[in-house]
């Protein structure tokens, strides 16, 4: 069996475009998706349709959430631009597209036949807004795993692709897909990475492997796209990816 993991599209259909192409040519069984899939971008709706064509499992992750409800469940905070962009979002959805972003699930579970099962979530197991990164030790990692009966875990959130044994199983971040960026860089002058990123997880009988992908953006063409976008604040996107 061979999962192909996205997560953390944040309304890039553009990107989501160019990882399933490269998706498809990997023979894939199955897409799960890992949440924050639809706000920030510049296409919001885009990547609804996109979703709903795959029909693949979706958790919700936290800005998800932050789009339907306005309430900001964590620490990180949100700023006026973030928010028109959260009103602009949410008028280019329609009620149908609302309720398909409501359905999301906390946690997806898929069985990997001799290998247990692979959990898969947007922050951690029991919430999408806790925070997992590699440089953080295991006696603060391993009690977010701690009661859940699986061999693999996945979560998104921190758009950084990494790999760590939880007690007896693994734990992979399979990277984002429309924001990827290093942390290694100033907050007030970010710069975003030119590819999207997913992982893919390949179960049979007698192993398990995983394969981290990045793939390269048609810069341009983005730049072109969110040039022509009404999205708020869009020019300041621009900037990020021109660096």
């Amino acid at each position: 069996m061979r999962i192909a993991v996205i997560s953390d599209i944040h309304g890039n259909a553009f990107a989501l475009d160019t990882a399933l192409a490269d998706i498809q040519k990997q023979g894939v069984d199955s897409i799960v998706c890992l949440g924050d899939a639809i706000q920030g971008g510049a296409q919001p709706a885009e990547t609804v349709q996109r979703l709903r064509e795959l029909a693949c499992p979706v958790v919700m992750g936290n800005a998800d959430a932050w789009l339907l409800t306005g309430v900001e469940t964590g620490n990180e905070g949100t700023s006026p631009v973030q928010e028109a962009v959260r009103q602009w979002s949410l008028a280019q959805l329609s009620p149908e597209d609302r309720a398909f972003i409501a359905a999301f699930a906390p946690t997806v579970q898929v069985p990997l036949t001799a290998h247990g099962t692979l959990l898969c979530f947007h922050g951690s197991p029991a919430s999408f807004d806790e925070i997992i990164l590699p440089t953080m030790p295991s006696e603060v990692v391993l009690p977010h795993f701690q009661g859940y009966d699986a061999l693999w875990f996945t979560g998104g959130h921190t758009h950084l692709q990494q790999v760590r044994r939880v007690g007896t199983g693994f734990f992979f971040n399979p990277g984002s897909i429309g924001v990827a960026y290093s942390h290694d860089q100033p907050e007030d002058n970010l710069h975003l990475d030119p590819w999207a990123e997913y992982a893919i997880l390949d179960a049979t009988e007698a192993s398990v492997g995983l394969e981290f992908r990045r793939v390269p953006l048609d810069l341009p063409a983005l730049l072109e796209l969110l040039r022509q976008s009404d999205r708020p604040n869009v020019m300041q996107l621009i900037h990020e990816y021109e660096g």
